[in-house]
């Protein structure tokens, strides 16, 4: 194992932890919102309107007076700025590499990261298929190749830079942190997991549906995130089936209040977010049996204490 005990015996100073946290915050999502301001204001003069006070006002702003791709670019802008800042706050201060931070070596594991996005988009998609015949009242086909061929260019090549900038932050940077100061696994997956939610608190949904519909299922994309993370041995899995959930949500199916509004192939009328996060919930199974049974993982290897260990690069 090398992925949290890469990091034992290194400069694990808590106040740096909290510096790179805090700083990458701070340069994602003030300085890498400036263009996105800058469009907020440029509308706010040229109509003479009120300045948006809240998340919600602001979304309900942009949707109707900026194209939907436009949006979703500009709303990805501060997760690209932020997996920049991410990679040289930690090479800065903890002189450790973005593999390192990836799985704790040298070498990224990339066949791990499409064999995660393409088992979660498979799994995206038979649970599309089976809502659309159970329930096709519930979904408007909305394709437009003119749109949505721009907004397949943005979500590919912009998507996995802002799930991999949560990846490398929580499950990657933090988790190894947790892990140095703790010695305990299960700690390394709940704590991240938690923070991972809490960087959602602010999206549309929570405001819409209610924080009890909405952060229990942000929560468990974090434990199923962090499971991968700890029993695979690095975060490669897991930027694999994010940045796929992300995709997916973008091309394929949206709905009112969702935090990524594009012009996707589906719009879906009505939401069960209890019944979305027992799908998830299965979904999350799935996967994790299939990667256990592929990748002959040892569960058991959650109860071990982290330890110094010999590293091969």
């Amino acid at each position: 194992m090398y992925f949290l005990e890469s990091v034992l015996g290194k400069d694990n100073s808590f106040w740096k932890y909290v510096i790179v946290f805090v700083g990458v915050l701070f340069v994602s999502q003030v300085l890498g919102a400036i263009p996105l301001l800058v469009i907020v204001l440029r509308n706010v003069i040229e109509n003479g309107i009120a300045m948006p006070v809240d998340n919600s006002s602001m979304m309900d702003f942009l949707a109707g007076n900026i194209s939907q791709n436009l949006l979703l670019f500009l709303m990805l802008v501060p997760f690209a700025v932020g997996l920049l800042a991410t990679w040289l706050f930690i090479k800065l201060l903890h002189k450790r590499s973005f593999s390192e931070t990836v799985n704790g070596t040298k070498k990224i594991r990339w066949k791990r990261i499409f064999t995660g996005f393409g088992v979660w988009l498979l799994i995206m998609s038979i649970y599309l298929a089976i809502s659309c015949i159970i329930d096709p009242d519930n979904f408007i086909f909305q394709f437009n190749l003119t749109t949505f061929v721009p907004l397949f260019f943005i979500a590919i090549i912009f998507i996995p830079l802002q799930t991999t900038f949560e990846e490398l932050l929580c499950r990657g940077y933090l988790a190894q942190g947790i892990g140095a100061w703790t010695k305990n696994r299960w700690i390394v997956i709940v704590i991240p997991s938690i923070l991972f939610g809490s960087m959602h608190f602010l999206n549309p949904e929570v405001s819409e549906y209610g924080i009890w519909e909405t952060m229990p299922q942000y929560i468990l994309f974090g434990l199923i995130f962090g499971l991968a993370a700890v029993l695979d041995d690095g975060i490669e899995l897991a930027m694999g089936m994010h940045a796929a959930n992300n995709i997916f949500a973008c091309l394929f199916v949206t709905f009112d209040h969702s935090a990524l509004q594009t012009p996707a192939i589906f719009k879906q009328q009505s939401v069960n977010m209890q019944m979305e996060t027992v799908v998830l919930l299965i979904a999350g199974v799935l996967a994790l049996f299939f990667f256990a049974r592929k990748y002959k993982w040892r569960f058991s290897i959650i109860n071990k204490k982290i330890k110094p260990t010999t590293i091969e690069n």
